[in-house]
């Protein structure tokens, strides 16, 4: 009997931590005149294999948006296969997706809007581990960014 009053408390755990890595349409840099500001106005760093963009602004993020946006893009110049250009981006949003969260929460604390954009600039595809901890380097030094601005 306790078994079964246990087990919609265990769903909705889940189902709290299973939204938790997501990477909805609401956390992605879609907006055109975003990206433009974004490559205009913004600042970057390099982290090997990638060049990012970022833009911190003050301002509270919308109500339904989320306070970090994301976008990736990998030139054609470098791999002509659509093939090889998608998996690149699918590799480099599943590593955004795992380690986002620490920044993230960061932004909400300080009610503050991040955008940020990876454009992949190696000339080969890497494997997922080094894509990864490049992620997290890089998310390591958004972070640095966000705390020291405040």
């Amino acid at each position: 009997m306790k078994m079964a009053a246990a087990i919609p408390a265990i769903r909705h755990y889940i189902k709290a931590l299973a939204k938790l890595f997501t990477l909805g349409k609401d956390e992605r840099l879609k907006s055109r005149k975003q990206i433009e500001q974004l490559f205009k106005e913004g600042k970057r760093f390099a982290v090997s294999p990638f060049r990012v963009f970022y833009v911190l602004s003050e301002e509270k993020p919308s109500v339904i948006g989320s306070p970090l946006l994301f976008g990736v893009a990998a030139g054609t110049r470098s791999f002509k296969k659509a093939a090889d250009r998608n998996r690149i981006k699918r590799l480099v949003r599943e590593a955004w997706r795992l380690h986002k969260n620490d920044l993230k929460d960061l932004l909400k604390q300080q009610n503050r809007q991040l955008n940020v954009f990876f454009v992949y600039v190696a000339k080969e595809i890497l494997s997922y581990g080094e894509i990864q901890e490049s992620i997290k380097i890089s998310i390591d030094r958004l972070d640095k960014i966000v705390t020291n601005k405040t």
